[in-house]
C-alpha cells in the first residue's frame, strides 16, 4: 500500500486524499506535524529533501514530493487526468496557476489566520496583500467558470481537485466568498461527483 506522509488539516495534503479515494487507491496515512519540526527531521529529511508535506512513498519505496505532481502520478491513465492533448495541458496550465497565483494568498492567509497558533496578530500587517492578491485569483476562477462547468476539458479533474482544496476553505483565511456565485456552484458540482470526502475524513 502507498504511504501519504501527510498534515490532516493541510489543503495541500487534502488534494491528494481526495483524489486517491475518488480512484478506489487506499493510502496509508502518516500524519506529521509541521508545527512541532517532524518535517525537518533527518528521517523525514531523507524522503523529501524540501522537508514539507505531503510525500507519497511508493510500494517499491520511490518517494514523490509536491502535491499537484503527486495527483498527476496517481490519476495517469484514469478518467481524472484528460485524455485530450489540449486539455491535459489546460489541468496542467491551472495546477500551475494554483500554486503560483491562488495558494500563495489563499493557503498562506488561512494558515496564519486559523491555523498557527497567534499567526492573526504575528502577521496581521500582511493579510491585505494576501486579500488583495487572493481575490484576483478567486476573480479569474469566477470568469472561468461562469462558462465552463470545469477547469480542464468537460469533466471534474486532478485540476478542479486542486483548486477546490483551498478555495472551499477560503472563508478560514477571512475570504468572504459569498459573491463568487460560479465558483460556489462549481464547488457544489464537484462535491456531488462520486467519491467525494471532505477535508476531514480519514480512512
Amino acid at each position: 500500500m502507498m504511504r501519504l506522509y501527510q498534515m490532516q488539516d493541510s489543503g495541500n495534503c487534502y488534494k491528494v486524499r481526495l483524489a486517491a479515494h475518488r480512484l478506489g487507491l487506499p493510502l496509508e496515512l502518516v500524519d506529521i506535524d509541521i508545527l512541532k519540526g517532524e518535517s525537518r527531521t533527518e528521517d523525514f529529511l531523507a524522503r523529501n529533501p524540501n522537508g514539507r508535506v505531503p510525500t507519497l512513498e511508493c510500494d517499491d519505496g520511490r518517494t514523490l514530493a509536491e502535491s499537484n505532481a503527486i495527483m498527476f502520478y496517481l490519476a495517469e491513465g484514469t478518467a481524472l487526468l484528460p485524455t485530450d492533448r489540449f486539455a491535459r495541458a489546460q489541468a496542467l496550465q491551472w495546477m500551475f496557476f494554483e500554486q503560483y497565483s491562488h495558494e500563495p494568498y489563499i493557503a498562506v492567509a488561512r494558515f496564519w489566520h486559523s491555523i498557527k497558533p497567534g499567526g492573526r496578530e504575528e502577521r496581521k500587517d500582511r493579510f491585505p496583500e494576501w486579500h488583495e492578491r487572493g481575490h484576483q485569483a478567486l476573480a479569474v476562477m469566477e470568469r472561468h467558470l461562469s462558462t465552463h462547468d470545469w477547469f480542464a476539458g468537460n469533466a471534474c479533474s486532478i485540476a478542479d481537485i486542486a483548486l477546490y482544496a483551498y478555495t472551499h476553505v477560503a472563508h478560514e483565511g477571512d475570504f468572504d466568498i459569498a459573491p463568487y456565485k460560479a465558483i460556489g456552484a462549481w464547488m457544489e458540482r464537484l462535491r456531488a461527483e462520486p467519491g467525494h470526502v471532505p477535508m476531514d475524513w480519514r480512512p
